[in-house]
Protein backbone atom coordinates (compact mmCIF):
# COMPACT_ATOMS: atom_id res chain seq x y z
CA UNK A 1 0.00 0.00 0.00
CA UNK A 2 1.10 3.63 -1.26
CA UNK A 3 1.10 5.45 2.13
CA UNK A 4 1.87 8.47 0.25
CA UNK A 5 -1.15 8.49 -1.63
CA UNK A 6 -3.21 10.09 1.94
CA UNK A 7 -2.76 13.78 3.08
CA UNK A 8 -3.94 13.41 6.67
CA UNK A 9 -6.44 16.79 7.75
CA UNK A 10 -5.47 17.17 11.36
CA UNK A 11 -8.27 18.16 13.22
CA UNK A 12 -7.51 22.48 13.73
CA UNK A 13 -5.28 22.53 11.09
CA UNK A 14 -5.41 22.90 6.74
CA UNK A 15 -3.07 21.46 4.25
CA UNK A 16 -1.17 24.01 2.39
CA UNK A 17 -0.10 22.70 -0.71
CA UNK A 18 1.59 26.69 -1.47
CA UNK A 19 3.78 25.47 1.73
CA UNK A 20 5.39 22.25 -0.74
CA UNK A 21 6.11 24.07 -3.90
CA UNK A 22 7.20 27.52 -2.56
CA UNK A 23 8.97 27.25 1.16
CA UNK A 24 10.51 30.55 0.69
CA UNK A 25 6.61 32.46 1.30
CA UNK A 26 6.77 30.65 4.72
CA UNK A 27 9.45 30.61 7.33
CA UNK A 28 10.70 27.25 8.11
CA UNK A 29 9.65 26.01 11.91
CA UNK A 30 12.75 24.60 12.98
CA UNK A 31 13.37 22.18 15.73
CA UNK A 32 15.84 20.11 16.92
CA UNK A 33 14.63 17.20 18.16
CA UNK A 34 14.78 16.97 22.19
CA UNK A 35 16.87 20.35 22.21
CA UNK A 36 15.82 24.25 20.82
CA UNK A 37 18.36 26.01 19.09
CA UNK A 38 20.44 28.59 20.99
CA UNK A 39 19.58 30.81 18.37
CA UNK A 40 15.83 30.19 19.05
CA UNK A 41 12.71 30.42 16.63
CA UNK A 42 14.35 33.99 15.21
CA UNK A 43 17.85 32.35 13.71
CA UNK A 44 18.78 32.99 10.05
CA UNK A 45 17.35 30.56 7.95
CA UNK A 46 19.71 26.89 7.36
CA UNK A 47 22.23 28.78 10.40
CA UNK A 48 22.55 26.01 13.15
CA UNK A 49 24.20 26.20 16.59
CA UNK A 50 27.62 25.37 16.87
CA UNK A 51 28.54 21.86 17.69
CA UNK A 52 24.85 20.88 16.55
CA UNK A 53 23.61 18.16 14.65
CA UNK A 54 21.35 19.96 11.76
CA UNK A 55 17.84 21.39 12.16
CA UNK A 56 15.46 19.60 10.26
CA UNK A 57 12.23 21.78 8.97
CA UNK A 58 8.39 20.19 9.75
CA UNK A 59 8.31 20.23 5.83
CA UNK A 60 10.74 17.39 5.51
CA UNK A 61 9.28 15.02 7.51
CA UNK A 62 6.70 12.52 5.84
CA UNK A 63 3.10 12.08 7.46
CA UNK A 64 4.52 8.57 8.59
CA UNK A 65 7.62 10.05 10.71
CA UNK A 66 5.09 11.79 12.05
CA UNK A 67 2.35 10.01 12.86
CA UNK A 68 5.07 6.80 14.31
CA UNK A 69 6.64 8.83 16.65
CA UNK A 70 3.08 9.58 18.40
CA UNK A 71 2.64 7.86 21.82
CA UNK A 72 -1.24 7.97 21.15
CA UNK A 73 -2.24 4.61 18.88
CA UNK A 74 -3.09 5.38 15.05
CA UNK A 75 -4.28 3.75 12.01
CA UNK A 76 -5.52 4.71 9.10
CA UNK A 77 -8.20 2.78 7.05
CA UNK A 78 -9.67 3.59 3.47
CA UNK A 79 -12.53 2.28 1.23
CA UNK A 80 -16.08 0.61 2.38
CA UNK A 81 -14.37 -1.94 4.09
CA UNK A 82 -12.26 0.08 5.83
CA UNK A 83 -8.73 -1.67 4.79
CA UNK A 84 -6.00 -1.31 6.71
CA UNK A 85 -3.23 1.06 5.26
CA UNK A 86 -1.04 2.23 8.11
CA UNK A 87 -1.08 1.28 11.83
CA UNK A 88 1.76 3.11 13.89
CA UNK A 89 4.25 1.71 16.71
CA UNK A 90 2.32 2.76 19.58
CA UNK A 91 -0.77 0.73 17.78
CA UNK A 92 1.28 -2.31 16.80
CA UNK A 93 2.61 -2.17 20.45
CA UNK A 94 -0.84 -2.51 22.05
CA UNK A 95 -2.58 -4.95 19.92
CA UNK A 96 0.19 -6.46 18.12
CA UNK A 97 1.53 -5.59 14.19
CA UNK A 98 -1.64 -5.87 11.52
CA UNK A 99 -1.60 -7.05 7.96
CA UNK A 100 -1.99 -3.81 5.54
CA UNK A 101 -4.66 -4.21 2.94
CA UNK A 102 -7.03 -6.18 5.34
CA UNK A 103 -10.47 -5.39 6.25
CA UNK A 104 -10.61 -3.58 9.84
CA UNK A 105 -13.52 -6.14 10.36
CA UNK A 106 -10.45 -9.26 10.36
CA UNK A 107 -7.10 -7.00 10.82
CA UNK A 108 -8.33 -5.17 13.60
CA UNK A 109 -10.78 -6.74 15.76
CA UNK A 110 -10.24 -5.04 18.67
CA UNK A 111 -12.49 -2.27 16.66
CA UNK A 112 -15.38 -4.36 16.77
CA UNK A 113 -14.70 -4.91 20.16
CA UNK A 114 -14.63 -1.70 20.83
CA UNK A 115 -17.56 -1.05 19.08
CA UNK A 116 -16.33 1.28 16.73
CA UNK A 117 -16.91 -0.32 13.06
CA UNK A 118 -20.59 1.53 12.57
CA UNK A 119 -18.55 4.34 13.47
CA UNK A 120 -15.72 4.07 10.87
CA UNK A 121 -19.15 3.80 8.37
CA UNK A 122 -20.80 6.94 9.38
CA UNK A 123 -17.79 9.25 9.53
CA UNK A 124 -16.77 7.64 5.60
CA UNK A 125 -20.55 8.70 4.73
CA UNK A 126 -20.69 12.02 6.31
CA UNK A 127 -17.20 13.43 6.40
CA UNK A 128 -17.47 14.68 9.54
CA UNK A 129 -15.24 13.93 12.68
CA UNK A 130 -16.32 11.57 15.47
CA UNK A 131 -15.23 11.05 18.78
CA UNK A 132 -15.91 8.16 21.94
CA UNK A 133 -14.50 8.49 25.01
CA UNK A 134 -12.99 6.14 27.16
CA UNK A 135 -14.09 2.69 25.75
CA UNK A 136 -12.81 -0.23 27.52
CA UNK A 137 -11.37 -3.07 25.60
CA UNK A 138 -11.93 -6.42 26.70
CA UNK A 139 -8.32 -7.17 27.47
CA UNK A 140 -8.04 -4.05 29.94
CA UNK A 141 -7.25 -0.20 29.23
CA UNK A 142 -9.79 2.41 28.57
CA UNK A 143 -9.23 4.98 25.17
CA UNK A 144 -10.91 7.73 23.92
CA UNK A 145 -10.81 7.47 20.23
CA UNK A 146 -11.55 10.42 17.55
CA UNK A 147 -12.39 9.34 13.90
CA UNK A 148 -10.98 11.89 11.48
CA UNK A 149 -12.06 11.20 7.63
CA UNK A 150 -9.38 11.22 5.33
CA UNK A 151 -9.26 12.36 1.28
CA UNK A 152 -7.09 10.33 -1.25
CA UNK A 153 -4.31 12.65 -2.57
CA UNK A 154 -3.38 10.87 -5.50
CA UNK A 155 -5.39 8.04 -7.28
CA UNK A 156 -4.27 4.76 -8.61
CA UNK A 157 -5.80 1.86 -10.50
CA UNK A 158 -8.79 0.12 -8.59
CA UNK A 159 -9.13 2.67 -5.74
CA UNK A 160 -10.26 6.21 -7.59
CA UNK A 161 -12.20 8.08 -5.13
CA UNK A 162 -11.83 5.54 -1.89
CA UNK A 163 -11.50 7.40 1.06
CA UNK A 164 -10.03 6.79 4.27
CA UNK A 165 -10.52 7.66 7.69
CA UNK A 166 -7.50 7.90 10.83
CA UNK A 167 -8.16 6.72 13.66
CA UNK A 168 -6.59 8.18 16.49
CA UNK A 169 -6.28 6.77 20.06
CA UNK A 170 -5.64 8.05 23.32
CA UNK A 171 -4.74 6.07 26.50
CA UNK A 172 -6.67 7.46 28.93
CA UNK A 173 -6.67 4.14 31.66
CA UNK A 174 -5.41 5.99 34.46
CA UNK A 175 -8.18 8.87 33.81
CA UNK A 176 -10.65 5.90 33.53
CA UNK A 177 -9.64 4.28 36.78
CA UNK A 178 -9.49 7.20 38.62
CA UNK A 179 -13.06 8.28 37.20
CA UNK A 180 -14.46 4.29 38.47
CA UNK A 181 -12.58 5.12 42.30
CA UNK A 182 -14.32 8.82 42.17
CA UNK A 183 -17.87 7.01 41.51
CA UNK A 184 -17.40 3.67 43.69
CA UNK A 185 -16.73 5.88 46.45
CA UNK A 186 -19.79 8.45 45.88
CA UNK A 187 -21.97 5.74 45.45
CA UNK A 188 -20.49 4.10 48.72
CA UNK A 189 -21.30 7.46 50.37
CA UNK A 190 -24.58 7.55 49.02
CA UNK A 191 -25.53 4.04 50.01
CA UNK A 192 -24.24 5.00 53.40
CA UNK A 193 -26.70 8.20 53.44
CA UNK A 194 -29.38 6.26 52.01
CA UNK A 195 -29.21 3.30 54.97
CA UNK A 196 -28.54 6.08 57.61
CA UNK A 197 -31.63 7.65 55.88
CA UNK A 198 -34.02 5.11 56.51
CA UNK A 199 -32.70 3.48 59.55
CA UNK A 200 -33.71 6.83 61.41
CA UNK A 201 -37.04 6.83 59.63
CA UNK A 202 -39.87 5.38 61.56
CA UNK A 203 -39.56 1.50 60.72
CA UNK A 204 -42.98 0.95 61.16
CA UNK A 205 -45.57 3.97 61.81
CA UNK A 206 -47.87 4.05 64.91
CA UNK A 207 -51.36 3.00 63.93
CA UNK A 208 -53.86 5.40 65.89
CA UNK A 209 -57.63 3.95 66.48
CA UNK A 210 -59.39 6.70 65.13
CA UNK A 211 -56.94 7.59 61.88
CA UNK A 212 -55.73 5.56 58.56
CA UNK A 213 -52.06 6.00 58.12
CA UNK A 214 -49.58 5.09 55.77
CA UNK A 215 -46.12 6.99 54.02
CA UNK A 216 -43.44 6.20 51.67
CA UNK A 217 -39.83 7.73 51.32
CA UNK A 218 -38.22 7.64 47.71
CA UNK A 219 -34.70 8.80 47.52
CA UNK A 220 -33.45 10.63 44.85
CA UNK A 221 -31.90 8.79 41.92
CA UNK A 222 -28.16 7.60 41.58
CA UNK A 223 -27.33 11.48 40.54
CA UNK A 224 -28.77 13.48 42.89
CA UNK A 225 -27.43 13.10 46.56
CA UNK A 226 -29.77 11.53 49.81
CA UNK A 227 -31.05 14.57 51.61
CA UNK A 228 -33.20 14.81 54.93
CA UNK A 229 -36.98 14.15 54.11
CA UNK A 230 -38.17 12.62 56.93
CA UNK A 231 -41.84 12.02 58.70
CA UNK A 232 -43.41 10.51 61.78
CA UNK A 233 -46.52 9.51 63.81
CA UNK A 234 -46.75 9.92 67.66
CA UNK A 235 -49.85 8.87 69.82
CA UNK A 236 -50.17 11.63 72.20
CA UNK A 237 -52.42 9.85 74.28
CA UNK A 238 -56.45 10.47 74.72
CA UNK A 239 -56.79 9.81 71.27
CA UNK A 240 -54.87 11.73 70.11
CA UNK A 241 -52.09 11.87 67.19
CA UNK A 242 -49.26 14.14 66.40
CA UNK A 243 -48.41 13.79 62.53
CA UNK A 244 -45.13 15.28 61.13
CA UNK A 245 -43.30 15.85 58.40
CA UNK A 246 -40.03 17.92 57.33
CA UNK A 247 -37.03 18.43 54.94
CA UNK A 248 -33.35 19.37 55.58
CA UNK A 249 -32.57 21.61 52.58
CA UNK A 250 -29.23 19.81 52.18
CA UNK A 251 -27.67 16.46 50.60
CA UNK A 252 -25.84 13.51 52.28
CA UNK A 253 -24.65 11.81 55.13
CA UNK A 254 -24.82 15.72 57.19
CA UNK A 255 -27.89 16.28 56.00
CA UNK A 256 -29.38 12.94 57.13
CA UNK A 257 -27.48 13.40 60.51
CA UNK A 258 -29.46 16.75 61.37
CA UNK A 259 -33.04 15.25 60.13
CA UNK A 260 -32.30 12.40 62.66
CA UNK A 261 -31.65 14.92 65.62
CA UNK A 262 -34.58 17.25 64.77
CA UNK A 263 -37.05 14.31 64.51
CA UNK A 264 -35.39 12.72 67.99
CA UNK A 265 -36.49 16.59 69.14
CA UNK A 266 -39.91 16.73 67.61
CA UNK A 267 -40.92 13.03 69.39
CA UNK A 268 -39.60 14.33 72.78
CA UNK A 269 -41.14 17.75 72.40
CA UNK A 270 -44.54 15.67 71.37
CA UNK A 271 -44.51 14.30 74.37
CA UNK A 272 -44.72 17.21 76.46
CA UNK A 273 -48.26 17.89 74.75
CA UNK A 274 -47.76 21.68 73.78
CA UNK A 275 -49.52 23.37 70.53
CA UNK A 276 -48.23 22.75 67.78
CA UNK A 277 -46.91 26.49 67.36
CA UNK A 278 -45.25 25.91 70.56
CA UNK A 279 -43.49 22.64 69.60
CA UNK A 280 -42.02 24.45 66.28
CA UNK A 281 -40.83 27.18 68.64
CA UNK A 282 -38.93 24.96 70.73
CA UNK A 283 -37.81 23.07 67.37
CA UNK A 284 -36.83 26.37 65.91
CA UNK A 285 -34.21 27.69 68.89
CA UNK A 286 -32.58 23.84 68.56
CA UNK A 287 -32.40 23.86 64.60
CA UNK A 288 -29.91 26.68 65.40
CA UNK A 289 -28.07 25.39 67.55
CA UNK A 290 -27.59 22.09 65.89
CA UNK A 291 -26.04 23.82 62.32
CA UNK A 292 -26.72 27.15 61.57
CA UNK A 293 -25.68 27.03 58.18
CA UNK A 294 -28.74 24.51 57.66
CA UNK A 295 -31.99 25.32 56.62
CA UNK A 296 -34.73 22.43 57.51
CA UNK A 297 -38.51 23.17 57.02
CA UNK A 298 -41.10 21.37 59.30
CA UNK A 299 -45.04 21.12 59.39
CA UNK A 300 -46.66 19.74 62.72
CA UNK A 301 -50.25 18.97 62.83
CA UNK A 302 -52.28 17.32 65.72
CA UNK A 303 -55.40 15.21 65.02
CA UNK A 304 -58.16 14.97 68.35
CA UNK A 305 -61.18 12.68 67.44
CA UNK A 306 -62.91 14.75 69.78
CA UNK A 307 -63.34 17.42 67.64
CA UNK A 308 -62.92 15.72 64.23
CA UNK A 309 -59.85 18.56 62.47
CA UNK A 310 -56.42 19.07 62.56
CA UNK A 311 -54.41 21.70 64.03
CA UNK A 312 -51.49 22.44 63.12
CA UNK A 313 -48.33 24.92 62.50
CA UNK A 314 -45.82 25.29 59.55
CA UNK A 315 -42.50 26.35 59.47
CA UNK A 316 -41.66 27.30 55.58
CA UNK A 317 -43.24 23.95 54.42
CA UNK A 318 -46.02 23.46 52.07
CA UNK A 319 -49.50 23.68 52.57
CA UNK A 320 -51.52 20.68 54.20
CA UNK A 321 -54.22 19.09 51.64
CA UNK A 322 -57.43 17.40 52.57
CA UNK A 323 -59.76 15.73 50.34
CA UNK A 324 -63.43 15.20 51.78
CA UNK A 325 -65.45 12.60 50.78
CA UNK A 326 -67.20 13.86 47.58
CA UNK A 327 -63.79 14.52 45.95
CA UNK A 328 -63.53 18.19 47.04
CA UNK A 329 -59.65 18.83 48.42
CA UNK A 330 -59.15 22.16 50.73
CA UNK A 331 -55.74 23.59 51.44
CA UNK A 332 -54.78 24.41 54.75
CA UNK A 333 -54.81 28.11 55.40
CA UNK A 334 -51.44 29.79 55.53
CA UNK A 335 -50.29 29.32 58.86
CA UNK A 336 -46.48 29.48 57.55
CA UNK A 337 -43.70 30.98 59.26
CA UNK A 338 -39.79 30.78 58.19
CA UNK A 339 -37.77 27.74 58.52
CA UNK A 340 -36.46 26.33 61.18
CA UNK A 341 -33.51 27.69 62.26
CA UNK A 342 -33.67 31.87 61.78
CA UNK A 343 -35.19 32.36 65.25
CA UNK A 344 -36.79 35.48 66.00
CA UNK A 345 -40.33 34.21 64.54
CA UNK A 346 -43.64 33.78 66.29
CA UNK A 347 -45.04 30.66 65.00
CA UNK A 348 -49.01 30.34 65.38
CA UNK A 349 -51.25 27.46 64.67
CA UNK A 350 -53.95 26.79 62.43
CA UNK A 351 -56.99 24.56 62.27
CA UNK A 352 -58.46 22.44 59.08
CA UNK A 353 -61.86 20.06 59.33
CA UNK A 354 -61.17 16.53 59.09
CA UNK A 355 -64.53 14.72 59.01
CA UNK A 356 -65.18 11.38 58.70
CA UNK A 357 -64.39 10.23 55.29
CA UNK A 358 -61.82 12.99 54.27
CA UNK A 359 -58.15 11.95 53.33
CA UNK A 360 -55.45 14.40 54.58
CA UNK A 361 -51.34 14.46 52.63
CA UNK A 362 -48.54 15.81 53.83
CA UNK A 363 -45.86 15.68 51.22
CA UNK A 364 -41.82 17.35 51.00
CA UNK A 365 -40.89 19.76 47.94
CA UNK A 366 -39.51 17.13 46.03
CA UNK A 367 -43.39 15.57 44.72
CA UNK A 368 -44.06 19.02 43.52
CA UNK A 369 -40.87 21.08 42.78
CA UNK A 370 -39.49 20.79 39.11
CA UNK A 371 -37.44 22.81 37.06
CA UNK A 372 -38.37 25.98 35.28
CA UNK A 373 -41.75 25.38 36.84
CA UNK A 374 -42.98 27.16 39.70
CA UNK A 375 -44.23 25.50 42.89
CA UNK A 376 -47.58 26.18 42.97
CA UNK A 377 -48.26 24.44 39.61
CA UNK A 378 -46.54 21.34 41.32
CA UNK A 379 -49.14 22.11 44.64
CA UNK A 380 -52.24 22.26 41.68
CA UNK A 381 -51.10 19.39 40.38
CA UNK A 382 -51.02 17.22 43.18
CA UNK A 383 -55.12 18.93 44.33
CA UNK A 384 -55.68 17.49 40.84
CA UNK A 385 -54.53 14.49 41.89
CA UNK A 386 -55.50 13.98 45.27
CA UNK A 387 -59.19 14.82 43.63
CA UNK A 388 -59.02 11.62 41.81
CA UNK A 389 -57.16 9.22 44.77
CA UNK A 390 -59.35 6.78 46.21
CA UNK A 391 -58.30 3.60 48.29
CA UNK A 392 -56.44 2.44 50.80
CA UNK A 393 -53.46 5.29 52.36
CA UNK A 394 -50.59 3.15 50.89
CA UNK A 395 -52.45 2.76 47.43
CA UNK A 396 -53.50 6.87 47.46
CA UNK A 397 -49.49 7.56 48.52
CA UNK A 398 -48.75 5.44 45.49
CA UNK A 399 -51.10 6.60 43.10
CA UNK A 400 -49.65 10.67 43.82
CA UNK A 401 -46.25 9.38 43.10
CA UNK A 402 -46.86 8.03 39.88
CA UNK A 403 -49.10 11.16 39.15
CA UNK A 404 -46.38 13.52 39.78
CA UNK A 405 -44.15 11.30 37.91
CA UNK A 406 -41.87 10.78 40.54
CA UNK A 407 -39.37 7.90 39.26
CA UNK A 408 -36.59 5.49 40.71
CA UNK A 409 -33.87 8.38 38.74
CA UNK A 410 -36.44 11.72 40.29
CA UNK A 411 -34.01 14.23 41.27
CA UNK A 412 -34.80 14.91 44.52
CA UNK A 413 -36.05 12.97 47.58
CA UNK A 414 -39.98 12.58 48.34
CA UNK A 415 -41.68 11.91 51.14
CA UNK A 416 -45.10 11.45 51.37
CA UNK A 417 -47.76 10.89 54.36
CA UNK A 418 -51.23 10.06 53.85
CA UNK A 419 -54.13 9.96 56.88
CA UNK A 420 -57.26 8.93 56.82
CA UNK A 421 -59.78 9.57 58.83
CA UNK A 422 -62.65 6.72 58.08
CA UNK A 423 -66.49 6.24 57.99
CA UNK A 424 -67.24 3.94 59.86
CA UNK A 425 -70.56 2.03 59.45
CA UNK A 426 -72.46 -1.52 60.90
CA UNK A 427 -70.60 -3.12 63.21
CA UNK A 428 -67.42 -1.45 62.97
CA UNK A 429 -69.62 1.66 64.42
CA UNK A 430 -70.28 0.24 67.28
CA UNK A 431 -67.00 -0.14 68.78
CA UNK A 432 -66.54 3.30 68.72
CA UNK A 433 -68.69 5.33 71.21
CA UNK A 434 -68.61 8.86 72.83
CA UNK A 435 -70.43 10.08 75.93
CA UNK A 436 -70.22 13.47 78.52
CA UNK A 437 -71.06 14.92 81.32
CA UNK A 438 -71.33 18.72 82.38
CA UNK A 439 -70.02 18.92 86.39
CA UNK A 440 -72.07 21.32 87.28
CA UNK A 441 -72.46 22.28 91.48
CA UNK A 442 -69.92 21.93 93.94
CA UNK A 443 -69.13 18.13 95.68
CA UNK A 444 -72.21 16.45 95.01
CA UNK A 445 -70.91 16.88 91.29
CA UNK A 446 -68.73 13.65 92.20
CA UNK A 447 -71.34 10.92 93.01
CA UNK A 448 -73.52 12.25 90.03
CA UNK A 449 -70.12 11.45 87.71
CA UNK A 450 -69.72 8.08 89.59
CA UNK A 451 -73.04 7.43 88.62
CA UNK A 452 -72.85 8.61 84.77
CA UNK A 453 -69.53 6.45 84.97
CA UNK A 454 -71.14 3.14 85.69
CA UNK A 455 -74.01 3.29 84.12
CA UNK A 456 -71.85 4.09 80.22
CA UNK A 457 -69.59 1.90 81.22
CA UNK A 458 -72.12 -1.13 81.55
CA UNK A 459 -73.89 -0.04 78.17
CA UNK A 460 -70.65 -0.44 76.51
CA UNK A 461 -70.62 -4.08 78.04
CA UNK A 462 -67.60 -4.19 79.29
CA UNK A 463 -65.95 -6.65 81.86
CA UNK A 464 -67.05 -5.91 85.27
CA UNK A 465 -63.33 -5.69 86.31
CA UNK A 466 -62.96 -3.26 83.87
CA UNK A 467 -66.16 -1.63 84.89
CA UNK A 468 -64.87 -1.01 88.58
CA UNK A 469 -61.45 0.13 87.28
CA UNK A 470 -63.00 2.48 84.55
CA UNK A 471 -65.18 3.96 87.86
CA UNK A 472 -62.37 4.46 89.94
CA UNK A 473 -60.24 6.24 88.14
CA UNK A 474 -63.25 8.60 87.03
CA UNK A 475 -63.99 9.11 90.58
CA UNK A 476 -60.18 10.16 91.21
CA UNK A 477 -59.77 12.23 88.50
CA UNK A 478 -62.92 13.76 88.92
CA UNK A 479 -62.27 14.69 92.49
CA UNK A 480 -58.82 16.11 91.97
CA UNK A 481 -60.76 18.56 89.15
CA UNK A 482 -62.97 19.60 92.03
CA UNK A 483 -60.45 19.59 94.33
CA UNK A 484 -57.69 21.76 92.63
CA UNK A 485 -59.88 22.97 89.09
CA UNK A 486 -62.14 25.74 88.24
CA UNK A 487 -65.18 25.50 86.06
CA UNK A 488 -66.17 24.93 83.47
CA UNK A 489 -65.57 21.18 84.27
CA UNK A 490 -66.49 18.05 81.76
CA UNK A 491 -66.38 14.43 81.95
CA UNK A 492 -65.43 12.47 78.51
CA UNK A 493 -65.82 9.04 78.09
CA UNK A 494 -64.88 7.47 74.90
CA UNK A 495 -64.07 3.72 73.81
CA UNK A 496 -62.53 2.67 70.33
CA UNK A 497 -62.40 -1.12 69.20
CA UNK A 498 -58.45 -1.14 71.13
CA UNK A 499 -58.90 1.21 74.52
CA UNK A 500 -61.19 2.87 77.00
CA UNK A 501 -59.93 6.62 77.18
CA UNK A 502 -61.30 8.49 80.39
CA UNK A 503 -60.58 12.48 80.74
CA UNK A 504 -62.11 15.47 82.72
CA UNK A 505 -61.16 18.97 81.65
CA UNK A 506 -61.44 22.14 83.68
CA UNK A 507 -60.53 25.96 83.72
CA UNK A 508 -57.21 25.68 85.84
CA UNK A 509 -53.96 25.52 83.81
CA UNK A 510 -52.02 23.97 86.42
CA UNK A 511 -50.80 20.47 85.40
CA UNK A 512 -51.36 17.89 88.26
CA UNK A 513 -47.82 15.45 88.96
CA UNK A 514 -47.69 12.45 90.34
CA UNK A 515 -45.92 12.54 93.88
CA UNK A 516 -45.05 10.20 97.01
CA UNK A 517 -47.70 10.80 99.55
CA UNK A 518 -46.84 10.26 102.87
CA UNK A 519 -48.72 7.99 105.55
CA UNK A 520 -50.19 10.82 107.14
CA UNK A 521 -51.13 12.92 103.92
CA UNK A 522 -54.62 13.12 103.53
CA UNK A 523 -54.80 13.72 99.87
CA UNK A 524 -52.03 13.57 97.02
CA UNK A 525 -52.91 9.68 96.30
CA UNK A 526 -55.68 10.06 93.58
CA UNK A 527 -52.92 10.66 90.49
CA UNK A 528 -50.86 7.42 91.89
CA UNK A 529 -54.04 5.47 92.21
CA UNK A 530 -54.82 6.38 88.36
CA UNK A 531 -51.13 6.20 86.99
CA UNK A 532 -51.56 2.39 88.71
CA UNK A 533 -54.71 0.97 87.84
CA UNK A 534 -54.57 2.94 83.84
CA UNK A 535 -52.18 1.66 80.80
CA UNK A 536 -50.96 5.69 80.57
CA UNK A 537 -52.16 8.81 81.87
CA UNK A 538 -51.43 12.02 81.43
CA UNK A 539 -52.28 15.93 81.12
CA UNK A 540 -51.89 18.53 78.78
CA UNK A 541 -53.39 22.70 78.81
CA UNK A 542 -56.38 23.39 76.39
CA UNK A 543 -56.29 25.91 73.77
CA UNK A 544 -57.93 29.03 75.51
CA UNK A 545 -56.79 28.18 78.82
CA UNK A 546 -57.99 24.95 81.01
CA UNK A 547 -56.22 21.61 80.68
CA UNK A 548 -57.04 17.97 80.87
CA UNK A 549 -56.41 14.94 82.69
CA UNK A 550 -56.79 11.90 81.01
CA UNK A 551 -56.13 7.91 81.32
CA UNK A 552 -56.14 5.28 78.72
CA UNK A 553 -57.22 1.22 79.68
CA UNK A 554 -56.37 -1.05 76.86
CA UNK A 555 -59.67 -3.27 76.12
CA UNK A 556 -59.10 -7.23 76.03
CA UNK A 557 -58.22 -8.81 72.86
CA UNK A 558 -61.24 -11.46 71.52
Amino acid sequence: MNFTRWSARLPGTQRRAAARTDRGSVPAARVEYGRQSEYGPDAPDGQDAPGDAPLHALTDLSVREILGRLPALVALVYGPEHRVAYVNDAYAAAFGPRETGAPAAVALPELDELGLLPLLDQVLRSGTPRTVKSRKVPKGGSYTITCTPIDPATSTAGTDGDGGVLIFAADVTDHAEAAERLRASERRLRETAVTLQRSLLPQELEQPDDLRIAATYQPGGTDAAVGGDWYDVITLGAGRTALVIGDVMGRGVRAAAVMGQLRTAVRAYARLDLPPHEVLQLLDGLAAEIDASQIATCAYAVHDPNEGRLVYASAGHLPILVRDEDGTVRRAEDHTGPPLGTGGWMHTSGTIALPPGSTAVLYTDGLVERRREDIDEGVAALERALSGATGTPQVVCDRLIRALGVTADHDDDVAVLVLQHPTRTGPDAELFHNAALDLLGGIEAAPRARAFATGVLASWRFPMELCDLGVLAASELVANSLQHGTPPMRLRLRRTDRRLIIEVTDGDDHLPRRRRAEPADEAGRGISIVATIASSWGSRRTPGGGKAVWCEFALPTA
